[in-house]
């Protein structure tokens, strides 16, 4: 191609065609620049459990990077439990209206994002701030008699995946259904599970609440550094929880009942099931056949597995034996609980600690892991102190406290001194409706199946 410019003498030069049709997309560009989307204000939606704010733990985002859905935004702290909240559009981060450490409120702005232009575009966070829902927000179908609400993304997720709206619990406002009850509802029917980040790193063998017989190095904490000035900050996260909780378990007549248990048998049999446990990839340690004895026990108590209402006038006995583990963890005292124990075996409820023991350590125990308890275990031992006096968490109405496992003397049945390993539990129930002879049954049976756990095999199933 020629090319000959005017006013410029005999100044010509030849350009090849591919040069050409650079310069005229470089030109066009300019001309008729790419166009984004609106700019929307991402707010944080409704978390449920009456969450009104949150501390933003981490950003995973700065501003000027392109994200997607369900791409990772932030960490949020509740006083119940971290969440990770995601991308519901795609992208591009304008702006972050919050500081690490700082208080989010919720229906109001997280971050804005530049939407790309064409993609869906649908205000799902604003019905937080507004009772009454816009028509061109959500739509309803009615299925089965009743109305569910999605928005138009949602349904179209559940449809891509053969999912029924009908069949899935909805935890947004008024029973909205999110587009995270649809991924938790496919992780349920593929057997799946979802963490909240897409890594958890697997705790090392020293972790968080190992046996109680084990001796653990004292861990390493900074020295303190003394300024002369006394220091005030507000309570927050799972500090606030626990000022809440506990002020609501003064309100309960707490019945103290102590024994010990000798683990001599299970300590032996414990030993030889160890590294089978290992091979399978399976930590094991006392905790799943404390467990598995309290919810063996539960199903011939079952008022120990209950629920009272507040003005204790009805009383609820849970199908479910979903015990909880009083865990520490850097965030402070958390409990998660493992979910139907009286439906798993030893070695499963030992897979469920053990994930549930990466997540502590992780920082990333959500509100599926520690809601829904129904009786509790606190395995004080492994830190240190024999007996302790457990405070109940409502609404549950029984707790245990287990000391450390002691090598004591003890007689055996010919008058022999010898050696044996020794628990002390402490148990607390609510005595407006366990008495102190139910609470001292149950433990004979608990201690029964731990002191004969071959007992256990004949009511396994």
């Amino acid at each position: 191609m020629y090319f000959c410019f005017s006013g410029c003498g005999s100044l010509s030069f030849n350009l090849s065609p591919y040069i050409v049709v650079v310069l005229c997309f470089v030109l066009f560009c300019f001309v008729f620049p790419v166009s984004r989307g609106p700019i929307v204000q991402f707010k944080l939606s409704d978390i449920g459990e009456g969450i009104m704010e949150v501390t933003v733990k981490e950003w995973y985002v700065k501003e000027g990077d392109k994200v997607s859905q369900f791409d990772s935004i932030c960490e949020v702290q509740s006083d119940k439990a971290s969440v990770t909240i995601t991308s519901r559009y795609d992208g591009v981060i304008k702006k972050l209206y919050y500081d690490v450490d700082a208080t989010a409120l919720v229906g109001k702005p997280l971050v804005d994002i530049e939407t790309e232009s064409g993609s869906e575009v649908i205000q799902e966070e604003d019905v937080v701030e507004t009772p009454a829902m816009a028509r061109e927000e959500h739509t309803h179908q009615e299925i089965k008699g009743h109305k569910t609400q999605a928005t138009p993304s949602v349904r179209r997720l559940a449809m891509e995946n053969n999912i029924k709206l009908s069949e899935v619990v909805g935890t947004g406002k008024d029973g909205r259904i999110l587009k995270e009850d649809i991924l938790n509802f496919l992780a349920k029917q593929t057997g799946a599970i979802l963490p909240p980040t897409p890594e958890i790193q697997t705790p090392a063998p020293s972790s968080p609440v190992s046996t109680p017989a084990s001796t653990k190095p004292p861990p390493s904490t900074p020295k303190p550094v003394f300024t002369g000035k006394d220091i005030t900050e507000p309570l927050k996260g799972f500090s606030k929880a626990m000022v809440k909780t506990m002020t609501a378990a003064l309100k309960i007549p707490h019945f103290g009942y102590c024994d010990e248990v000798d683990l001599s048998r299970l300590v032996a049999l414990r030993a030889e099931l160890r590294s089978v446990a290992e091979g399978r990839g399976v930590k094991l340690s006392y905790m799943p056949f404390f467990i598995k004895a309290a919810s063996l026990s539960l199903l011939q108590f079952p008022v120990l597995n209950a629920s009272v209402d507040e003005a204790c006038q009805n009383i609820t006995y849970k199908a479910s034996h979903n015990i909880g583990l009083a865990m520490d963890t850097s965030q402070g005292l958390l409990v998660p609980n493992v979910k139907n124990a009286q439906l798993l075996s030893v070695f499963e409820i030992a897979q469920a600690l053990n994930r549930l023991q990466a997540l502590g350590a992780a920082g990333q125990l959500g509100t599926a892991e520690l809601s829904g308890g129904t009786f509790t275990l606190s395995n004080i031992g492994s830190i240190g102190g024999t007996y302790a006096k457990p405070v109940i968490v409502p609404p549950e109405v029984a707790i245990g406290a287990l000391g450390k496992i002691q090598i004591l003397p003890r007689f055996d049945t010919t008058g022999q001194v010898i050696r044996a390993h020794i628990m002390k539990v402490s148990w607390s129930a609510d005595h407006r409706i366990i008495d102190g002879a139910t609470m001292c049954r149950f433990s004979n049976l608990w201690r029964e199946y731990l002191e004969n756990p071959a007992s256990m095999v004949l009511d396994l199933k």
